[in-house]
């Protein structure tokens, strides 16, 4: 008796298509690229309002020591020192205070006083930084006067403020990062001998540090572009800061309080409004220098933990 094979023909059946999906995935798509073209757009804008500053403008004149539009002096070395001088203050100030307190509240702080001082330090960052202006000016600019100072509108003052500012960004995502180094990690360190403190400076920090890296890069970035605070307590003094041990007890002027200040009273079409505007190209190549530099030590923090496995 032989064998009969039956042949049967199975239905070519296609998934269903899902169109909730679909649609999900075209937003996603069209927010990602919406963003991409949004800073084309701003840079593209910046760039003809502010390309005769660097066209009409001698290099040598531009970054000369005087801002005086009045007389045709667009002098910008002064405002780049400013800012200079308030960032790097506030970066001194606030990314160990920063560290610190991230590394305690991920590492020390028991789980219930995380809990409450976590919410209350990202509420911080939700103060309007004209708020902060205005109590720097009536009571932290008077202090730093009487302790010697000749104006309370200072570069301190003002570094002061603006590390009171970084300071949530840097905690909140700092702590993050500690928090999502494995547990494992920790453990293996305790179990060969190590101390908590060892611990945390062998093994945790190397572990978290392109969050760690993030932060800070965020925390300068904040502190660069912050408005209000810098025009209201650093004194607006267009002059490059005499150097010695009082550098940032004088008054200074930063990039972007300039803009606030002087945009809505320049003539549109004028040298002097594309100077503004060269400013604000100037800035916009700092903050991509800045993003650039933190993706790139992000970038070979990645490398060296696929080579090292750690």
């Amino acid at each position: 008796m032989s064998a009969t094979k039956l042949e049967t023909s199975t239905p070519d059946v296609s998934p269903p298509v899902r169109w909730g999906e679909k649609i999900i995935e075209g937003l996603i798509w069209a927010a990602g690229l919406s963003t991409i073209l949004i800073v084309a757009l701003i840079f593209i804008f910046l760039l003809k309002e502010g390309l005769p500053t660097f066209l009409d403008i001698p290099l040598r004149q531009l970054f000369g020591k005087r801002w005086y539009p009045i007389e045709g002096m667009f002098g910008l070395a002064s405002l780049l020192a400013g800012t200079l001088l308030v960032t790097a203050g506030a970066v001194i100030i606030t990314v160990p205070l920063g560290i610190v307190t991230a590394i305690y509240l991920g590492e020390f702080a028991p789980p219930w006083q995380r809990e409450i001082l976590k919410p209350l330090i990202e509420v911080l960052a939700g103060i309007p930084s004209i708020v902060l202006g205005f109590l720097g000016w009536v009571a932290l600019a008077p202090i730093i006067q009487n302790a010697g100072a000749p104006t309370g509108l200072t570069a301190f003052t003002g570094a002061l403020i603006l590390a009171y500012m970084a300071l949530p960004t840097i905690i909140s995502i700092s702590e993050d990062a500690l928090y999502a180094v494995p547990k494992e990690y920790r453990d293996g360190a305790l179990a060969i001998g190590a101390t908590q403190w060892q611990t945390i400076w062998r093994v945790v920090l190397p572990a978290a540090k392109s969050g760690i890296v993030i932060a800070v890069m965020l925390g300068i970035g904040r502190a660069i572009g912050e408005t209000m605070v810098a025009l209201m307590v650093t004194g607006n003094a267009a002059n490059i800061p005499a150097f010695g041990a009082d550098i940032m007890f004088q008054p200074v002027r930063t990039m972007t309080a300039t803009i606030a200040a002087e945009m809505g009273e320049v003539a549109q079409g004028s040298l002097h409004y594309s100077v503004l505007f060269g400013i604000g190209i100037l800035l916009f190549l700092i903050t991509f220098a800045i993003n650039s530099l933190a993706r790139k030590l992000v970038g070979g923090e990645s490398v060296r933990r696929k080579r090292t496995g750690f």
